[in-house]
């Protein structure tokens, strides 16, 4: 059986530990396997640029972080359009599949790798995903892996923040990852106990942010932890286009809104002010515990789905167990933090706010 694999989108702890799985399982279980590393994702695969890999090749990487294939990224409504030879790169991939002679294709990635692979699957090649990101939000499954160790390291950051703050008397804003939705602060927040927690499914208000940082001020907090998602967004500005957004915070030189906020909460409360970005630190390092544990379920499953050849489906986790969704019906789907979660609940309920108006 020849397989291809690849790794695309943004990098985070796991991805070599879920090819790791995904080997070892098709090796001992598939005979006659021989596994396609493609370089730098969808790249590779449109260029034909790829390593052979043996089982011996995955063995050490149940630690290791980042991906040895590397990752780049490669939008998806590029994927269709002709160069000057009248050729896409999907046309480049399918060739690619087909003058290998892959039986089947594994894709490690986010939203838009799965949404790729919904593409080449519907073009016929036979193709098995498998949920990466630390934003925790592919369709369909509970948790991502990479998502538990990027939260171990955002609530980390934000556990060093208090001893700061507190020997200073500041407000801190931690700016956390995640552009369209918020588990990761949502999560971090919490675990990393942040007095305010805004994220972009709740649209933030100034006056609502100044006035609750005020009142605790009155009753005799020293210091305010503010875990900020790097997509969060005000109330004005939620009213606006995802481009018009883009084309507005670009006219004030800025891309989040954090520095903003924190100049507003600084000038409007008198209490010194402080942001800190974690950054690409989430990103970074080993897959923790709990991730190494998902990811060999998860790749091990997906060497199941191979042997059984169930293509055109990605993994996923629901209920707390493991399972499949096809493709096709959560490829462009963004699993968002609803307003009325049970975390946002619990954290209402111990006095977290996100900084809404009080109507």
């Amino acid at each position: 059986m020849k397989i291809g694999m690849l790794t695309s989108g943004g990098d985070c702890p796991g991805l070599n530990a879920v090819m790791r799985a995904f080997a070892k399982y098709v090796c001992s279980h598939i005979e006659d396997v021989k596994i396609f590393g493609f370089l730098n994702g969808y790249t590779g695969l449109i260029e034909n640029e790829y390593e052979i890999l043996a089982e011996k090749d995955f063995e050490p990487l149940l630690l290791a972080g980042g991906t040895v294939l590397g990752s780049k990224r490669q939008p998806f409504k590029q994927m269709t359009v002709s160069d000057g030879n009248n050729r896409s790169k999907l046309d480049k991939m399918k060739e690619t599949y087909e003058k290998l002679g892959l039986d089947c294709l594994v894709t490690l990635g986010g939203a838009g790798t799965h949404k790729t692979a919904a593409l080449l699957s519907s073009e016929g090649c036979k193709v098995i995903g498998l949920p990466k990101t630390i934003d925790n939000d592919i369709w369909g499954t509970d948790v991502t892996f990479g998502f538990s160790s990027a939260m171990e390291i955002a609530t980390e950051c934000i556990d060093r923040m208090h001893s700061t703050a507190a020997s200073h008397g500041r407000t801190m804003l931690v700016e956390v990852m995640g552009n369209k939705v918020g588990w990761l602060t949502l999560y971090a927040g919490l675990a990393g106990g942040a007095d305010m927690i805004l994220i972009p499914e709740i649209p933030y208000d100034e006056d609502a942010v100044v006035g609750f940082l005020e009142k605790r001020r009155k009753e005799g907090a020293r210091y305010n932890i503010v875990a900020i998602a790097e997509g969060a967004l005000s109330v004005g500005e939620a009213s606006l286009k995802r481009k018009e957004m883009a084309a507005l915070r670009a006219s004030r030189g800025e891309t989040t809104a954090t520095e903003r906020l924190a100049r507003a909460i600084e000038a409007r409360t008198g209490v010194e002010t402080r942001t800190q970005v974690i950054g690409y630190l989430q990103r970074g390092g080993s897959p923790n515990a709990y991730d190494r544990a998902i990811c060999t379920l998860m790749g091990s499953y997906a060497g199941e789905l191979a042997e059984r050849k169930k293509f055109g489906v990605t993994v996923a986790m629901a209920g707390g167990k493991i399972t499949y969704n096809s493709l096709a019906d959560i490829a462009g789907k963004t699993k968002s933090v609803p307003p009325t979660h049970q975390l946002v609940r619990a954290a209402k309920a111990v006095g977290i706010s996100f900084g809404e108006s009080a109507l």
